[in-house]
């Protein structure tokens, strides 16, 4: 017999419920606005770590829509028209994500903030996050800093060998290979990420150009970064936030080398979005944004074991 019920139990959907009123009250009383943006798009993302929910034959056209993956793309295309702050609750989806951390169909809140730095979002992030949990402080971390505190490594300038020893080191790798990419993620979730667990509310910033995503890149004592952190809570990572990159060629060689990694790996290459790269053009304002779980936050609020069990329905009962 099919099992009907929620996932979660009601109390918990309680508590959910007030999770999303406590987040619409903090951004009313800053003067940001919710907006609604579509869920189908005719664009995705190129990222080759992301997979989307494609829709085919979608409104009777020939061509497929995607389920987004975030609301990122339609929110800086609202920036490029003069909305000024602007906030987001969205079910978003990635395919090929399911787990206790993971399920396809997920709850965002994604923001962005005209005229804010990386280090004024952090501090919003946890005016936000912090009274949630009922914490009274939040650490912040250059990611350098934490490879060379935990590992003696230096991830700017330790050769890709030493990258991959030390990843070998710390997890069983088999005849796995890769990039420098990849071994710097095995250190961060198997050499860093338990050590976190230890250390609350953390933000972790300057990451490698390489993992910049849709952030600006800068330079920090001889080195390229990435101005971008990631909050983690026990351990658990729960936000990615970014000084937005506003540069349309840039943007436009980013996905073009996103589409180069896609065919090496076998995957299918990914049109460009095209409205977003001409409200670039049209001027995307200096801001800064941020995605955050809703459900994972929900989870560290509740001492949840699994995302399920913060969600009315998950991935096997939806």
């Amino acid at each position: 017999m099919n099992d009907w019920r929620p996932s979660a139990d009601l109390d918990v959907l309680r508590q959910r419920a007030s999770l999303l009123a406590a987040v619409r009250a903090f951004f009313d009383r800053r003067g940001v606005w919710e907006v609604d943006t579509p869920l189908l798009a005719a664009h995705t993302v190129t990222d080759p770590a992301l997979e989307p929910l494609i829709v085919q034959h979608c409104g009777g056209s020939e061509r497929p829509r995607y389920l987004q993956t975030s609301p990122e793309y339609a929110m800086k295309r609202l920036l490029a028209a003069g909305s000024g702050a602007i906030y987001q609750i969205a079910h978003a989806f990635r395919d090929d994500e399911q787990g206790r951390w993971h399920n396809p169909e997920f709850t965002l809140l994604e923001w962005y903030r005209p005229g804010l730095d990386l280090d004024g979002l952090m501090t919003e992030v946890a005016d936000l996050v912090l009274p949630l949990l009922g914490r009274q402080r939040s650490q912040r971390f250059r990611y350098r800093d934490l490879f060379r505190e935990t590992l003696s490594l230096d991830p700017f300038t330790a050769t890709d060998a030493d990258l991959a020893a030390a990843a070998r080191r710390c997890v069983d790798t088999g005849g796995m290979t890769g990039g420098r990419d990849l071994w710097l993620d095995l250190l961060m979730t198997h050499a860093i990420e338990p050590v976190l667990a230890e250390q609350g509310v953390v933000f972790i910033h300057d990451y490698p150009a390489s993992q910049a995503a849709l952030a600006r890149c800068r330079w920090l004592d001889g080195v390229e970064v990435a101005a971008r952190f990631e909050l983690y809570i026990d351990g658990v990572e729960l936000a990615n936030g970014f000084h937005e990159l506003a540069d349309a060629g840039e943007q436009s060689r980013r996905f073009a080398a996103d589409n180069r990694v896609r065919r090496e790996r076998g995957l299918p290459e990914r049109e460009t979005d095209g409205y977003l790269l001409a409200a670039l053009e049209a001027g995307l304002p200096d801001c800064s944004g941020v995605a955050l779980g809703l459900d994972r936050l929900l989870m560290v609020m509740c001492g949840a074991p699994q995302l399920s069990a913060v969600m009315p329905f998950d991935w096997q009962r939806s």
